[in-house]
């Protein structure tokens, strides 16, 4: 891939066998598993809520996550990197889960609501997290989780729970047959006999270590599981299992090429990802809003 060649390529510093095998390639190998991962969490929260204007960073997980890891941080300063990342799935599956109760009862029609409803969850999430982060002198680390998503600390050693997040997408993948039916609604799935129940703990499975691992890694970037679901929904339909090996590999595209993007606007300093992606995303997102339906 191009932009993975250019990755490895670009720096300040002098390309040598040290600073690639530290440096360069844990970096582009960060952003290719972050882009990747959000991309297939976007498409099982949208079949989660049956409803394409969603994500897991518009659904409160991201903050359930952050609010896990606030919790890790006071009660255990000094826990391994590992437990963290279980409680922050933890914390991120529990807000998730309270996210489907409030919109079980919503009317179906009414595709807005859902979205508005996970906006209003989010920010309710968030004001609790900046809250306690303030009460407790914690903002700077909040910021780091929930804003400037970034990739300029990514060193080997420090990326690698990432594999993790790229073994949930691969998951989904397995299940994919299983989140399409689900999509159908309830008596559609039971008719069909698959356990609505069931795949749903899955999926929660799959978006919560996701959001978890790449808050508690790299930060919270946004819009990926939004825009690049459609985009690929758009152009080849809505056959799961053909099209999330797609939506993976235009995920991870995105994610790369905004991380180029931040690395040359101000070249040699950095602009974090988060806010690269955060205007190109909104740019797609409106795009989507605008264009006429797909044909065919």
């Amino acid at each position: 891939m191009p932009l993975a060649l250019a990755s490895l390529l670009l720096g300040v510093a002098d390309l040598g066998a040290q600073v690639f095998a530290l440096s360069r390639l844990p970096r582009t190998l960060a952003v290719l598993l972050t882009g990747a991962a959000l991309a297939i969490a976007g498409v099982v929260m949208q079949q989660l809520v049956r409803n394409r204007f969603v994500e897991p960073g518009t659904t409160g997980t991201a903050e359930g996550a952050a609010l896990g890891l606030l919790a890790i941080t006071l009660w255990a300063p000094g826990a391994a990197l590992w437990l963290k990342m279980v409680v922050a799935s933890l914390s991120a599956m529990a807000a998730t889960a309270l996210f489907l109760r409030l919109i079980r009862n919503l009317p179906p029609r009414e595709v807005l609501l859902v979205p508005l409803v996970g906006i209003v969850f989010s920010g309710v999430l968030g004001a609790l997290v900046t809250f306690i982060g303030w009460q407790t002198d914690l903002l700077q680390m909040i910021g780091i989780w929930l804003m400037t998503g970034e990739f300029s600390g990514v060193i080997a050693g420090r990326y690698e729970l990432l594999w993790i997040a790229g073994g949930a997408a691969a998951l989904a993948w397995a299940a994919a047959d299983r989140f399409a039916i689900l999509s159908l609604g309830r008596e559609a799935a039971i008719g069909l006999g698959l356990s609505p129940e069931a795949v749903m703990r899955l999926g929660l499975v799959v978006v919560s270590v996701t959001m978890a691992l790449v808050i508690v890694t790299v930060g919270m970037i946004p819009f990926v599981g939004l825009v690049v679901p459609n985009i690929v929904s758009r152009l080849l339909g809505d056959n799961l299992r053909a099209t999330l090996p797609v939506t993976a590999l235009a995920g991870a595209a995105l994610v790369l090429a905004c991380d180029i993007l931040a690395r040359l606007i101000r070249y040699p300093y950095e602009l974090p990802v988060g806010t690269v992606l955060g205007v190109l995303g909104s740019g797609l997102f409106l795009w989507l809003l605008h264009r006429g339906p797909a044909r065919g």
